[in-house]
């Protein structure tokens, strides 16, 4: 071997371990990597920040915009209620969403899939007290062994069957995957909801935070309009959504006149309803419900950036001892009171009625760009910034449809999954699907960062040669071994690969290998050919050999190394099952 593929091989075994020591972020060790390679010459100067532009950058930095506006849209807390899930335990959830996810999978890009369920585990992970990084990672796992499953569930069975039409003049079909696929897929499945427990509980970075802001008990008004849906129902179908967190304190019909919120109280067209509870659990109820939060609106011409932001009265505002009312709140300023929160204090009086208080938090809606300077001349503090939902403005369906167009674009249209992520990420903003100003604090900049700076490392193993040594050593290891040897062989190679390159590029390198000492060992190709696409497909030992793995890392707060800790006993399931069963479906 020449010096620069023995460099190539020692600055990747280098990153490797300081990743796993776990000493500097994931992120600073790539880009000390990077310098280094950049500085020993195995990656040239020009190309070192090729990564940025490479395309699981864009689908990974797409794909957590898509992911935040689907969130956002509310839809999958419906489809999550549909389950009941805090009637069930977290090992039953979690089967659900990696069963989910890897079907998903089999018939649109696992990347897509993973996207849509993402939003559904943190709903879960929170009403169920547990760690999102319980259901991410086997989620992830899941939509690569999904992906197995047919053609166009992931790029190395595609390119595997053009590689089999140009040996034997016949590609591989869309079920062809499936026999072997599907087995693998359910052995995963079984392994990933009884040892999910191998995994470390993790906890991003900000979720602390979150917890520590969290109030459980503002109170805030809301009107059944002609077009609630909640006109003629009972209390108790109102507050369902809320799921025990937001509850009815009191009713005003439209005369003004009080009424009991009794659970069998039925509901009128104008009825003013107090409800107190989670802002989450509030919104909830309004957006199921179809009620209006305040009576007042902005125009849409004048006022573009309408949000929602939380506010703590302080010692020596203007605003204590005086209500909404009183200040004439909106008439002077254009700012809602949505909410009020007093600790120890349960309200049935209207919102512009309440005489604020030294302490309390309020929830104000109007222009963004004029709330700072208000907050400051009335003495109130805003609260640390989070996702706040009371409020906001969304577009429902949109963002669903969005995701369905482009899974439909890169199935069956032939639209590259970069172009039709990006796309995607570009219509939830202009749509109102995502607020500007909240898309950049979704992409997750260490995670994009690490990618970019990894991508031009691992190319150098193919640029300096070292592909062709490892894989004419591949080659002339596989003719002393039997049949079932040289496939499992081939198998590992392919999973031990695919983590510096991409899934595509090690089926380009490992493919013709395959074929040609199947040939010269007198085998039919076609099982060696499908243990390529297995491996190349099955990266289950870092977050950078796949854009799944890569997009689960920093919302489930995982490090580097917790990957191999569920991802190598799944490793060796895959080879366990595959080996038998691509000899018993595709004899050689």
């Amino acid at each position: 071997m020449r010096t620069d593929q023995w460099l190539s091989l020692l600055v990747i075994a280098l990153m490797m371990g300081a990743f796993l020591w776990g000493r500097y972020r994931y992120d600073v060790v790539a880009a000390g990597s990077l310098l280094v390679a950049v500085a020993v010459g195995i990656v040239p100067v020009t190309e070192a920040f090729s990564g940025f532009s490479d395309d699981i950058v864009i689908i990974v930095a797409s794909a957590l915009v898509v992911s935040a506006a689907i969130s956002r849209s509310g839809i999958m807390e419906i489809a999550l209620r549909r389950f009941s899930p805090e009637r069930r335990g977290p090992r039953i959830q979690l089967l659900l969403l990696v069963a989910v996810v890897a079907i998903l999978s089999a018939f649109i890009k696992n990347i897509g899939a993973l996207a849509i369920m993402i939003p559904v585990a943190f709903q879960m992970a929170r009403k169920s007290r547990v760690s999102p990084s319980m259901f991410l990672m086997p989620m992830a796992f899941a939509s690569l062994l999904g992906g197995l499953v047919t053609q166009i569930g992931t790029s190395p069975n595609i390119i595997v069957s053009r590689v089999r039409e140009e040996i034997t003049g016949t590609p591989f079909t869309m079920f062809d995957y499936a026999p072997v696929g599907a087995a693998l897929t359910l052995a995963g499945v079984i392994f990933l909801t009884l040892f999910y427990k191998l995994l470390p509980e993790r906890v991003k970075e900000q979720a602390s935070m979150d917890e520590a802001v969290r109030i459980k008990n503002y109170t805030t008004e809301a009107r059944l309009t002609a077009q609630s849906s909640a006109i003629g129902q009972s209390i108790s179908w109102l507050q369902r959504p809320a799921q025990g967190d937001a509850m009815v304190t009191a009713i005003i019909s439209g005369s003004d006149r009080k009424r009991s919120p009794l659970p069998d109280t039925v509901l009128k067209e104008g009825d003013l309803l107090i409800i107190e509870g989670e802002q989450d659990a509030l919104d909830r109820i309004v957006s199921e419900g179809k009620l209006q939060l305040s009576d007042r609106k902005h125009e849409k011409d004048k006022i573009k950036d309408v949000g929602s932001v939380e506010a703590i009265v302080g010692e020596h505002s203007q605003l204590i001892g005086l209500s909404a009312k009183d200040v004439s709140l909106f008439e002077n300023t254009g700012l809602n009171l949505l909410a009020v929160s007093r600790r120890d204090k349960r309200f049935t009086e209207r919102l512009g009625e309440i005489k604020i208080r030294n302490g309390d938090v309020l929830v104000l809606q109007g222009d963004l760009r004029s709330l700072p300077d208000l907050l400051r001349e009335w003495g109130c503090l805003p609260l640390v910034e989070r996702d706040l939902k009371l409020g906001s403005v969304r577009n429902g369906l949109v963002p669903l449809l969005i995701l369905i167009v482009t899974m439909g674009a890169t199935a069956f249209g032939g639209v590259p999954v970069a172009y039709a992520f990006f796309a995607a990420a570009f219509l939830m903003i202009v749509s109102g699907s995502l607020p500007l100003r909240d898309v950049y604090e979704h992409l997750d900049a260490p995670i994009l960062i690490m990618l970019a700076a990894l991508i031009p490392i691992s190319d150098s193993l193919r640029t300096t040669g070292t592909t062709d040594v490892i894989a004419d050593l591949l080659s002339r290891t596989a003719t002393m071994l039997p049949s079932y040897g040289a496939l499992a062989l081939i198998l590992v190679a392919a999973m031990a690969v695919t983590p510096f390159l991409n899934n595509a590029a090690t089926v380009l390198v490992m493919a013709p290998i395959a074929a040609t000492f199947a040939e010269n060992l007198g085998f039919r190709p076609d099982a060696f050919l499908m243990a390529v696409a297995i491996g190349a497909g099955c990266d289950f030992l870092t977050p950078i050999g796949h854009q799944c793995n890569t997009l689960v890392m920093g919302p489930g707060g995982y490090r580097f190394g917790d990957y191999a800790r569920l991802g190598l006993p799944l490793s060796a399931i895959v080879l366990v099952v595959s080996v038998p069963m691509l000899l018993l479906v595709w004899p050689i």
